[in-house]
């Protein structure tokens, strides 16, 4: 089992090393073309909101937005309901770049996926997606308190 963990990560690790290299060629950084991803599907999120979505700290993705915001790609507004809040928004700009991205995302599992046998593929897919259920439920089990009866005796 331990040699799956490893190769799962050499992959992971891979994948995003490719993909860092090939969005260079727009200008943007893996980081970013995330965050664009994300808003493309989900308008108007809440800064707090893709943080957690894209599992990185605030801080890193204000730095993130502020340089997308300064391409113009990203614009945050107001939010209607808390004044204090923003919301984020693809700019019309975004547009062109988000179509290229497309284009190499389906590169990049080209590349990948290059020779591999597509039930292979689904069988990988669903394994993957047990695996996220089981650490899922793992991580929310470690997070919700104990019950009371079930307390240590002291002693």
């Amino acid at each position: 089992m331990r040699d799956f963990a490893f190769a799962l990560s050499d992959v992971a690790r891979l994948a995003r090393t490719y993909a860092d290299q090939e969005a260079r060629r727009f200008g943007i950084t893996r980081a970013q073309w995330a965050v664009l991803a994300r808003l493309e599907t989900c308008q108007g999120l809440k800064q707090a909101e893709l943080a957690e979505m894209l599992d990185i700290q605030p801080i890193t993705l204000t730095r993130l937005i502020d340089r997308l915001c300064r391409h113009g790609l990203i614009e945050r507004r107001a939010d209607a309901a808390d004044r204090r809040a923003k919301r984020l928004h693809l700019t019309p700009a975004a547009a062109p770049l988000l179509e290229e991205l497309a284009a190499l995302g389906n590169e990049l599992y080209a590349t990948a996926l290059e020779g591999a046998d597509p039930n292979d593929i689904a069988r990988a897919m669903r394994l993957f997606a047990r695996m996220k259920d089981n650490l899922r439920r793992a991580i929310h089990a470690q997070a919700s308190p104990a019950p009371s009866d079930q307390r240590r005796p002291h002693g």
